[in-house]
């Protein structure tokens, strides 16, 4: 787990490096609000069609081979953007790194290998610590490494960033062991990615509200995600620094939870109930952004956005996983993963007209309606099975 983990900072860390800089990135090459935001959707529209493959591929060679697949995607699209020389080839790099993260259900799938139900919320929590520490670290280089918004000084972070996956893939090419056993493996002729799904839509409820519930979340919060940067230079006149700073405070607040507060909170809640916080933590942050003038609201907001998005993923994962059988839970977790993807893109691609349209407050303003009818199914989720809610306490 130790390896697992260092391998998804190294990796995340590049992640985190970049994101912050991309939108100035599409700003360079002439991409209008809308473009913007769909360059950040782009990536995840890539992880919808690979999340379900990849998942399901891991279940039959294997975790590693396809988290070594993703790493290798990761080095190549870096450097693709780092050379790109017009925003079309901007957007075809974004959809190439986006098809090699959809190695993440196979990164879940593997903690869900090495853990027991009881310690499968803090595996999944001390992962998810590892993807904070990425976004917290990160931005932080960003802040180093880039002054400006140039052309010439926002490639420097892509190349970094490739070598830092590239470190990430040599570290899990001799370190990383195999989690799934052979005899766990799947054997060829297994259902079609389609099929698999519908049969968790018609034949298993529980899972499939729960990946409806992390579908709206997602959306909700990938709408924020989309045009804060848009809204932070509109409202507070920020640039790349600021927002690579509160990048960086979001990711601590995030990975610390994770990293150090999932397992008790799990003990004392469970991850029902842990789920049912995120969405309302989610919500009263997102209504909260209309209302903010200056630093110090938006400091609070951010705190409960963090700590919603960190109570959700290890709650979210575990929770879905015990639904699962073992030679299953990388095609279940990477339905789980392309559902959200699926959001990822849903979220820009409503939120960047909504902007442009009704004004920057207006996407905020539809996500938390979105996260208001997520905490709703949530609870009534909970309500209904109180003995699976609490069968971690």
């Amino acid at each position: 787990m130790a390896i697992l983990f260092l391998i998804v900072f190294i990796d995340l860390l590049g992640f985190g490096l970049v994101i912050p800089l991309l939108p100035f990135y599409g700003l360079h090459f002439g991409a209008g609000t809308t473009a913007v935001v769909w360059l950040l959707g782009v990536f995840s529209l890539a992880q919808l069609v690979s999340a379900p493959l990849l998942g399901r591929l891991s279940d039959r060679f294997g975790r590693k081979p396809i988290l070594l697949l993703g790493l290798a995607c990761s080095v190549v699209s870096y450097v693709w953007m780092g050379m790109a020389g017009a925003l079309w080839m901007l957007f075809a790099a974004r959809f190439f790194a986006g098809a090699g993260a959809g190695t993440i259900g196979a990164v879940f799938a593997y903690v869900t290998d090495t853990t027991t139900p009881e310690k499968r919320a803090r595996g999944m929590g001390f992962i998810g610590a590892a993807f904070g520490l990425g976004f917290t670290l990160g931005p932080a280089l960003s802040l180093v490494i880039s002054n400006r918004p140039s052309t010439g000084e926002l490639a420097i972070p892509l190349f970094i960033a490739a070598g830092l996956s590239a470190v990430a893939f040599v570290l899990a090419l001799i370190l990383l062991k195999e989690s799934l056993p052979p005899e766990a493996r799947h054997a060829p002729g297994q259902p079609s990615r389609i099929e698999f799904a519908r049969r968790i839509a018609t034949g298993r409820p529980t899972l499939m509200r729960l990946i409806v519930i992390g579908f709206i979340m997602t959306a909700a919060f990938a709408a924020l995600e989309s045009t804060f940067t848009l809204w932070a230079r509109e409202t507070l006149a920020w640039g790349p620094h600021d927002v690579a700073l509160m990048f960086m405070f979001v990711g601590l607040v995030l990975s610390g939870i994770q990293g150090g507060l999932i397992g008790r909170l799990t003990k004392l809640f469970g991850e029902m109930r842990l789920l049912v916080m995120s969405a309302i933590l989610l919500f009263v942050g997102l209504l909260g952004i209309p209302f903010v003038r200056n630093l110090p609201p938006l400091v609070f907001i951010n705190i409960a956005l963090a700590s919603g998005m960190a109570l959700f993923g290890p709650s979210s994962n575990s929770l879905i996983s015990r639904e699962a059988a073992i030679d299953e839970r990388g095609g279940i977790l990477g339905v789980s993963q392309s559902a959200q993807s699926l959001a990822r893109v849903i979220g820009p691609l409503v939120a960047g007209p909504l902007y442009g349209a009704f004004g920057r407050n207006a996407p905020y303003w539809a996500a938390a309606a979105a996260m208001a009818l997520a905490a709703w199914l949530a609870f009534g989720l909970l309500r209904r099975e109180p003995a699976e809610a609490g069968a971690s306490s």
